[in-house]
């Protein structure tokens, strides 16, 4: 059954400036080391970063949830398995809401083109 879903679009020169302008401490406030590595070893950064934003907003959406009610971006984690698929990964510890122990898979997909980068997630429980 799904229990949540969440979309959301990111203007790719949005997160360029950003990261221009505000440089560490912006990508330290919304990313995980892991995130910045991986980003920032990829040919077009902005648009990897981008998509990542964007999925960390479409699973707070998905949870019914905004930024800074009780999870901050760095606690979710936008990370790839071996075959480069994209996955969400939780700090250890959050407490999402007090339903997260009845989400058994959360669906990812990510994507960006020119200027946009979306997310799009899907909360499931069995």
């Amino acid at each position: 059954m799904i229990v949540g879903t969440g979309i959301d679009i990111t203007s790719i020169k949005r997160i360029k400036s950003l990261i221009e302008k505000k440089g560490e401490k912006f990508l330290q406030r919304v990313f995980t080391e892991n995130e910045i590595s991986y980003c920032n070893d990829r040919k077009d950064s902005a648009s990897s970063f981008a998509a990542r934003f964007a999925a960390k907003e479409a699973f707070l959406k998905a949870l019914g949830k905004g930024i800074y009610q009780g999870i901050s971006l760095r606690d979710i984690s936008i990370e790839n398995d071996t075959t480069g698929k994209p996955a969400i990964v939780l700090a250890e510890g959050i407490k999402v809401n007090r339903d997260i122990e009845r989400f058994d898979k959360i669906h990812l997909s990510l994507s960006h083109e020119e200027n946009l980068a979306i997310a799009m997630v899907i909360i499931e429980s069995y």
